[in-house]
């Protein structure tokens, strides 16, 4: 099973750009989500979604460091930025409560469930047409080297979730 501890060593030259990154991220949870659906072995469960915060974890942390900011300041636009912000403090609520949980909870796969929904929604809106990526693009943002900044922060914080 894969697991949110991949490399990001070469991240910078996987992805031709930031967008590129966080969409792969979204990808990649977006399968996770989908096999926990499928699964019924309880310690499968919880590796997976141990495995779907972390990367949440990480995901959002470059975000809110490193695209956000940038695109606030490329595009003025609060409006999308705030909404994506607030997104994320909701999902990080349930992050914690699924931690703090195990598959032997009534409302563990539940809880899983619905931050699936939650991402799954929040994905939506940054890929859409119009949405946070495509300001993102038509404000002339340095994807490239905003996408670097991303490889590199989220590779340093894989080194330090992996010594934790």
């Amino acid at each position: 099973m894969a697991t949110a501890r991949r490399s990001t060593k070469a991240t910078a030259g996987r992805y031709r750009d930031a967008i590129t990154l966080l969409k792969a991220d979204h990808q990649q949870v977006k399968q996770w989500f989908a096999q926990f659906k499928k699964l019924s072995d309880a310690s499968r469960q919880q590796m997976l979604a141990r495995s779907i915060c972390q990367a949440l974890r990480l995901h959002t942390s470059i975000e809110e460091e490193i695209f956000y900011p940038a695109f606030l300041e490329a595009t003025g636009n609060k409006d999308i930025h705030h909404e994506a912000e607030v997104e994320h403090q909701a999902a990080e609520r349930l992050i914690v409560e699924i931690e703090q949980s195990n598959p032997s909870d009534d409302f563990f796969k539940a809880k899983v469930n619905v931050l699936g929904e939650m991402i799954k929604h929040h994905v939506r809106e940054e890929e859409k047409p119009g949405g946070m990526f495509a300001k993102a693009r038509k404000a002339r943002m340095d994807l490239k080297a905003l996408g670097q900044q991303l490889a590199a922060r989220k590779s340093e914080l894989e080194s330090e979730q992996q010594a934790a």
